[in-house]
């Protein structure tokens, strides 16, 4: 996999891999699940969506199934890989509806959220 141009590391302490092009994801739209400031909801954790992620989001209003052209956002499949806010993947873990992590491509910052061990019990 391709590595993030910034330099970014992930949990596990190595260099940030893309997570998605196909959506493009990424608060930056950029494939990678880097941040900065301008990110307040953390999108670090790259998922790979499922049905019932994806009805536990929208139970908690947060619709990540319905395209929103104007955020360049397509709506997400089951089976979509995307950056997800590290809080959002904390409360479906915590609800037991978790998605899976691509380890290698999810931010170091979302161990601010999750241990590394929550994350690895989720590892695709």
């Amino acid at each position: 996999m391709p590595h993030s141009p910034s330099g970014a590391k992930n949990v596990l302490g190595t260099d940030l891999e893309v997570c998605s092009t196909d959506p493009m994801t990424g608060f930056y739209r950029d494939g990678c699940c880097n941040t900065g400031g301008q990110d307040v909801g953390l999108h670090v954790v790259c998922i790979k969506a499922t049905a019932d992620f994806l009805e536990f989001s929208q139970a908690r209003g947060n619709d990540l199934s319905t395209p929103m052209p104007m955020y360049q956002f397509p709506g997400l499949q089951p089976g979509d890989r995307w950056c997800l806010c590290a809080a959002r993947w904390k409360e479906a873990y915590d609800a037991g509806k978790a998605p899976q992590v691509h380890l290698e491509a999810t931010h170091i910052s979302a161990l601010e959220f999750a241990s590394l061990e929550e994350l690895q019990q989720h590892s695709l």
